[in-house]
């Protein structure tokens, strides 16, 4: 409701609920083009994901590799996709949150 008992103008709501739209497809169309990158091990397993969460990029360094322990080197690959995921979601966060909450406060529109 408008201040005042008047009704929302419909018009101002549907252009303000596209333009908040393009704002979003905006932010997610950097997201998915921003890399961030995650490691584990001290570096020794560095992950690289698009802001959206997309695998792009897995480096291990030799010294990681033992043939005889498979499982820490798992581990290690599990841990860096991990903690860039974390690193995409912070991003994500950062970038569409106040986006979110911007078309979760207007009247009328089911997010």
């Amino acid at each position: 409701m408008i201040p005042g008992g008047g009704q929302p103008n419909m018009q101002q709501l549907l252009q303000q609920a596209q333009k908040m739209q393009q704002d979003l497809a905006a932010a997610q169309e950097e997201l998915a083009r921003t890399e961030v990158e995650g490691q584990a091990g001290g570096g020794l397993v560095k992950a690289t994901v698009t802001g959206s969460g997309e695998l792009r990029n897995l480096v291990i360094d030799p010294k990681a590799v033992d043939p005889e322990d498979t499982e820490t080197l798992a581990d290690l690959v599990v841990a860096a996709v991990q903690a860039a995921n974390e690193n995409a979601q912070q991003l994500q966060q950062e970038k569409l949150g106040p986006l979110a909450q911007g078309l979760g406060g207007m009247p009328g529109l089911p997010f």
